[in-house]
């Protein structure tokens, strides 16, 4: 549990300067760069995800399923892939729907995505007791 608790939390410092990079640039594509924000955010998106795993392998996660680094990111960002489902989902709904602004709405989707990335890549790259791959 303890464990648990020290991944949670360094994965979360660890999403928080990738979401930093991500509004960042989010907001200068769409605001300054007349990006589509549709499309604004899904580049944003995989910056954060580069940063993120960056991050995760050097600070957060001690235990390795998958041995070859290069496998190992390949994996990060194909399950990624379904926190940027969730990510864009979430943004157009809430910009497009509710009419929240779009910073409003990363924020929201931003929480939505943590939960959603952090069980899946701990549950199938970084879970400890499982025989590596």
């Amino acid at each position: 549990m303890r464990r648990l608790a020290w991944e949670l939390f360094g994965y979360g410092a660890a999403s928080a300067i990738a979401l930093g990079a991500d509004a960042g640039l989010l907001f200068v594509l769409a605001q300054h760069a007349g990006w589509d924000y549709r499309l604004a955010s899904v580049l944003s998106f995989l910056l954060g995800a580069v940063i993120a795993y960056t991050l995760s392998v050097a600070f957060v996660f001690s235990n390795h399923r998958v041995r070859n680094r290069k496998a190992e990111f390949s994996y990060f960002v194909l399950l990624g892939l379904v926190g940027l489902v969730v990510n864009s989902m979430v943004i157009i709904f809430a910009v497009g729907t509710l009419g929240l602004k779009l910073l409003v709405a990363k924020g929201i989707a931003a929480a939505c995505t943590f939960v959603t990335n952090f069980a899946l890549r701990r549950h199938f790259l970084f879970r400890a007791g499982v025989p590596a791959l």
